[in-house]
């Protein structure tokens, strides 16, 4: 007995030869590439181009522009604004920076809940939301009149400038890349990074020109002007989270399961030492660099080296990540990030301090480059804003206490020098973390 064939089989049948009916869709760059379709299929057409994603370069420099426009919630944006808090508001520098660290800490808590809207909703609703609710938060920024007003306009900025937007910026290259991953995130690093040190020189100018008030409001009209358009033009048919990933549905880890393996805590415990001890030492670069000999301008100066050594690490450990591999990244950036604390203690005027600084900025890149590089590869792209925005908190966390740690350190101890030294702890511990088996998405 004749057995009917299944309507697969009357479909290849009835195709031309050479050519089979379209099936699925083909990843390229992590984005869905359809393959050569059947002719007349007015719906598979429909289909086909809708899912077609904004050019891979084009995302990338739109994802570069959208980091470098959190700058007014960075500490290098807020930093030109501290004085004006001072002086204005009647407050203390050391309320000042109780209100930052608080606020910072606060914006922080919440980061996970914005990973899992963006992994629901996508990076492109998400960055029109977060968009508009910063520029409330810069506008917010512009009414301050007391301590608790303060506290709670720098939990804003910092929560969705610092946080929210950069997490979005940085989900949308970890899924729009697979092949060349590493030297997109490396090019995303660096010249954000790049573009974002030009932020508090532009502040700086606005406020001698208008005031620190008005600083604050023309900030939030360029974040709103720019991020939410970029959004809604720039991001179109992206495919995103669980609703457009390039991925199988029920691929990857959720942040459950990858909280489960040692890899995960591995990066935070790698991104929680570098965001710890890279702080602390740039909070306290000048008085740091003055013990050493250095002038207010000369330690002042060396931020600018920093900006070449992240550069450099961030695209070589990209470009080694996409040729060689990711095995040992973690543990090259531990091990950079100690040879900036043994610099630190033995700091002096000269090819020393910059080598610090040159040597600082490269432990700072290659931990970024690394670890937004290795999240997709082990865990997959369907949960990505709730993993990346679990391993935030723990960062972010950590360098809101750097700088208390070392300050206490350091009065126990009685200088700069072995305060780095015995803190040298840190990267040493990420470091045998980071060596250790079994690295990658097995569960403990």
């Amino acid at each position: 007995m004749s057995r009917e064939p299944s309507a697969g089989r009357r479909a290849r049948a009835a195709a031309p030869r050479g050519r089979l009916p379209p099936r699925a869709f083909d990843v390229t760059d992590g984005c869905l590439t359809p393959p050569d379709l059947a002719d007349g299929s007015a719906t598979v057409a429909r289909l086909t181009s809708r899912s077609r994603p904004r050019p891979a370069w084009l995302v990338l420099g739109l994802a570069i522009l959208a980091a470098a426009l959190t700058g007014p919630g960075q500490t290098i944006g807020v930093s030109v604004f501290i004085d004006h808090f001072v002086d204005d508001l009647g407050l203390s520098r050391s309320e000042v920076s109780g209100a930052y660290m608080v606020g910072t800490l606060v914006g922080a808590s919440l980061l996970p809940f914005v990973g899992r809207f963006i992994d629901r909703r996508g990076v492109r609703v998400a960055q029109v939301a977060i968009g508009l609710a910063f520029g409330v938060a810069l506008v917010n920024m512009s009414l301050v009149n007391g301590l608790v007003w303060l506290a709670v306009g720098f939990a804003g900025i910092r929560f969705l400038g610092q946080g929210s937007l950069s997490l979005a910026a940085t989900v949308t290259v970890q899924i729009r890349f697979e092949r060349r991953r590493g030297t997109a995130v490396g090019l995303f690093t660096t010249v954000s990074g790049g573009l974002m040190a030009l932020v508090p020189v532009v502040l700086a100018v606005v406020i001698a020109a208008v005031g620190w008030r008005q600083a604050w409001l023309l900030a939030a009209l360029v974040v709103v002007a720019v991020v939410v358009p970029m959004a809604l033009f720039g991001l179109r048919d992206l495919p995103t989270g669980r609703r457009g990933s390039a991925e199988p549905a029920g691929s990857g880890h959720d942040r459950g399961a990858a909280m489960r393996t040692a890899s995960f805590w591995m990066l935070a415990a790698v991104t929680g030492a570098a965001g710890m001890m890279s702080t602390a030492m740039n909070f306290h670069q000048i008085d740091l660099l003055g013990d050493a000999g250095l002038s207010e301008t000369a330690a002042a100066a060396l931020f600018v080296p920093q900006v070449l050594g992240s550069t450099i690490a961030g695209l070589a450990i990209g470009y080694v990540a996409d040729r060689i591999g990711t095995r040992y990244l973690p543990a090259v950036s531990m091990v950079l990030l100690l040879g900036a604390q043994l610099l630190g203690a033995v700091a002096a005027p000269g090819v020393v301090a910059l080598a610090y600084a040159v040597v600082l900025g490269a432990a700072g890149g290659a931990v970024r480059t690394a670890a937004i590089t290795l999240q997709p590869t082990w865990f997959g792209t369907g949960h990505l804003g709730s993993i990346q925005g679990a391993l935030t908190l723990f960062g972010v966390g950590a360098s809101a206490i750097g700088p208390v740690v070392l300050t206490l350190v350091e009065e126990s101890l009685g200088s700069y020098p072995p305060a780095l030294v015995v803190l040298g702890a840190v990267p040493v511990a990420a470091l045998l973390f980071a060596l250790g088996p079994n690295r990658g998405p097995a569960a403990i």
